[in-house]
């Protein structure tokens, strides 16, 4: 008795249905299996300054606003904590992240979002962008800004007075989103 050989084509045709069927299987298996569930620790910071905004990749859900930092729409610096928020109308963080500070610190207290500036070269000689100004002391104007290729600030120079607060380019751009001319800025320890 002879063999017949089938077409190469009846093969892939057969392995190809095959493995059709099984991969749908195996994913109607995972669909009814056990699916993992995120723990909530608090309220979230988020990746924007709008109100649909969703949690930051390297921020701890678990830092809160500080007590004593006002009400309602606003910035805070928390100058011990080198760390700001955005907090909305409702009190609610849509944004919390770590900043690098300049020399000279602006004192607590309660500050109005004055000019902006889309770019420019700072004191410490380095080109930034999205500065939300607020303060000033001692003849230096204190703001927020980021550096446009990303670096944090170098250490200044002995004796040099710097007053940008620097951070990651993203945030950056979610504080001038938020910091418009007039908002808050409520500085504590």
């Amino acid at each position: 008795m002879s063999a017949r050989r089938l077409p190469s084509w009846i093969w892939i045709t057969g392995l190809t249905a095959g493995a059709v069927v099984a991969v749908g299987a195996l994913a109607g298996q995972a669909a009814e299996g056990p699916r993992p569930v995120a723990a909530a620790s608090g309220p979230s910071p988020s990746a924007s300054a709008s109100a649909s905004a969703t949690p930051g990749p390297s921020e701890p859900a678990s830092v809160r606003v500080p007590d004593g930092s006002g009400s309602g729409r606003r910035i805070v610096y928390a100058l011990g904590d080198r760390r700001v928020w955005l907090v909305d109308a409702s009190d609610a963080t849509r944004r919390t992240f770590t900043v690098w500070p300049g020399t000279v610190d602006p004192d607590p207290g309660s500050y109005t979002v004055g000019d902006r500036n889309e770019a420019t070269t700072g004191s410490d000689g380095v080109e930034i962008e999205n500065i939300v100004y607020f303060a000033a002391k001692s003849g230096v104007n204190i703001g927020f800004s980021s550096a446009l290729d990303g670096s944090s600030p170098p250490p200044a120079a002995a004796g040099a007075q710097t007053g940008g607060i620097r951070m990651k380019s993203a945030d950056s751009a979610a504080l001038w989103t938020f910091g418009t001319a007039g908002t808050t800025v409520t500085v504590v320890e």
